[in-house]
């Protein structure tokens, strides 16, 4: 979904000062683009705050970000994946490279913590009530949602992962149920396979709780629960590492609020693990 399709969605919910902004950037994408934000005030004869405020309560925090929105669906926004590689290449003797890394993803951990400590908390609620759980991602989310799968089923049966292997999808899909939670990970460029399932977990009545990239996703404007990690990267693809970690949190809080019956599970679990031979015996002393 672009973000002109997203204005025109939310159009009715805005108000009259809002709706004539709304009406200008949609019929002058390239203005939003090209020209300065003065210039887009007095076209659509709004105050720069007015255009403020409207990037705002699309979700974006300024019209900085809005006007990079614009230029991605207009295919000027950010380096393409082999131009950043380029680039990266180009660094092949700088020394910096690892250390900038770790220090990205340090700060990208700080940035998903601020923007999702609190929600967390609502996210887990709607999961807590769930009579099943169903998480997404595809792609580079896959692992987000795996993890998640994969560590909470350890103590909770009724969770169960969509990947659509095997052109499963829409098979999968056909499980949702009224009152479930699906859960589901994707970061722009969005994947068109996320979307889907959101989409057909709103039709099916269940709450929606979406790990995306920014609250004016079209993730987020289906969910009832947001979930934001940060996905900046110095190498030529965007990090999931933030992603990853959110889930990681998410499930602590599962677990933390599940009482002893978890703790019985996660034993029973671990121990069916080692029994299996799915897990190595740590090798014993002959001393």
């Amino acid at each position: 979904m672009t973000i002109r399709e997203q204005i025109r969605q939310r159009y009715a919910e805005l108000s009259p000062a809002l709706q004539q902004v709304a009406r200008h950037v949609i019929d002058h994408p390239n203005d939003v683009v090209t020209g300065s934000m003065r210039n887009v005030g007095t076209q659509s004869n709004s105050t720069p705050a007015t255009l403020v405020r409207f990037a705002q309560t699309l979700g974006f925090e300024g019209w900085t970000q809005l006007k990079a929105a614009f230029a991605a669906d207009l295919g000027l926004g950010p380096q393409a994946y082999g131009e950043r590689a380029r680039s990266l290449v180009s660094r092949a003797s700088d020394s910096s490279l690892t250390a900038e890394m770790f220090e990205v993803q340090r700060l990208n951990l700080e940035a998903t913590q601020h923007h999702s400590e609190e929600a967390l908390l609502r996210a887990c609620a709607l999961i807590e009530k769930a009579p099943a759980v169903h998480a997404a991602g595809f792609r580079a989310c896959f692992p987000i949602a795996h993890s998640f799968v994969y560590v909470y089923r350890l103590f909770r049966n009724s969770v169960h992962l969509v990947d659509g292997q095997g052109g499963s999808l829409e098979m999968q899909q056909r499980a949702f149920a009224r009152g479930d939670a699906v859960l589901v990970a994707s970061f722009s460029p969005y994947s068109r396979e996320a979307l889907q399932v959101a989409e057909s977990a709103k039709a099916a009545g269940c709450r929606l709780i979406a790990l995306t990239d920014s609250a004016a996703s079209p993730l987020s404007l289906l969910a009832q629960e947001t979930l934001l990690f940060t996905i900046h990267s110095p190498s030529f693809f965007p990090s999931v590492a933030a992603g990853v970690a959110l889930t990681e949190a998410l499930v602590e809080l599962l677990a933390s609020r599940a009482g002893k019956g978890a703790v019985k599970r996660i034993n029973s679990a671990e121990h069916e693990l080692f029994e299996s031979g799915a897990y190595l015996e740590a090798p014993r002393s002959r001393g």
